[in-house]
């Protein structure tokens, strides 16, 4: 199909993530107050949406602690840069299975919880967006799955509309965004609905470039849409997406270097992405302008 580039372009940081990156640069933030200022040294930089995880403080290690979820989020709304909040609900589908003869019962790194408790830092902080794996997935990491059942998913994303939270659909593959369709089909989800394309993530779909235009041309035209990629192809995947016709994320979940020897910070390639953006004649949008085309709604800060 012809690629229509997009020419009004948001840009999403993912500021920390859950991977174990945390001990690889000091500039991955661990503490509440870390994180919050680092999503907002992303925003003055020119990202419409902050993505975030928590973490434990003392040893970054992720975490699901609804107090965490809280600090950061009121840290953010206070703050006097605007910016749209993106959580993530990805954590609590954690299975890290055996050996290959005896596989039962979980190992440590199990981490299964029902669809209320994955949820309820969402109920609590209510960000204008939420993210929703939208299915289940080998990761590169000994025998551990990103568990997602249909059931889970159709609870997760019923709970997420009702809550008035836009959930941001994750896909790593096609089959994904297959379900995801489903979801809109059975009203789980709104039609106007929203999706990151997660590239080269192992073992999900791989990031050349010809898989990456099967997982676009798989995007209903009326839905809006992100993509990246992971370490040295952030970059090139800021210039592709927008290309595509999508709009772009970057930040310190996926990559950890500005260049050869240069750790970044989440600011930095949030500006190197802007740079990328403009040079192609495209524009950057706010975070207003983004309210408006998802239809989101902005949260007041906390009255506690």
């Amino acid at each position: 199909m012809p690629l229509t580039m997009n020419r009004e372009v948001f840009i999403t940081c993912a500021v920390t993530g859950s991977g174990s990156t945390q001990d690889r640069s000091p500039h991955v933030p661990r503490s509440p107050e870390q994180i919050a200022n680092s999503a907002i040294d992303a925003a003055k930089a020119g990202a419409a949406i902050v993505h975030c995880h928590v973490r434990d403080p003392e040893t970054g290690t992720p975490r699901r602690d609804v107090a965490l979820y809280r600090e950061v989020t009121d840290r953010i709304r206070d703050a006097e840069v605007d910016v749209v909040l993106n959580l993530t609900a990805g954590m609590g589908g954690d299975l890290t299975l055996g050996g290959t003869e005896s596989p039962l019962p979980p190992v440590a790194g199990t981490d299964m919880v029902g669809a209320t408790e994955r949820v309820a830092h969402i109920r609590e902080c209510l960000p204008e967006i939420c993210t929703l794996d939208c299915g289940t997935m080998n990761f590169a990491e000994a025998d551990y799955v990103m568990t997602n059942t249909p059931g889970m998913l159709r609870a997760m994303g019923g709970m997420m509309t009702e809550l008035g939270v836009k959930p941001e659909i994750e896909a790593f593959d096609t089959g994904h965004l297959w379900f995801a369709k489903e979801l809109v089909k059975e009203g789980v989800l709104a039609p106007d609905a929203l999706v990151q394309l997660c590239m080269g993530v192992p073992w999900g779909a791989p990031d050349d470039l010809n898989t990456f235009m099967a997982m676009v041309n798989n995007v209903p035209d009326d839905w809006n849409w992100s993509a990246f990629s992971l370490g040295r192809n952030q970059m090139a995947y800021v210039a592709a997406a927008v290309l595509a016709g999508g709009n772009v994320r970057v930040g310190l979940e996926d990559n950890l270097w500005l260049g050869k020897g240069q750790l970044a910070t989440n600011a930095q390639l949030v500006e190197r992405a802007v740079t990328i953006v403009e040079n192609m004649g495209a524009r950057v949008i706010g975070p207003q302008e983004v309210r408006e085309r998802l239809n989101l709604t902005k949260r007041a800060p906390s009255s506690n």
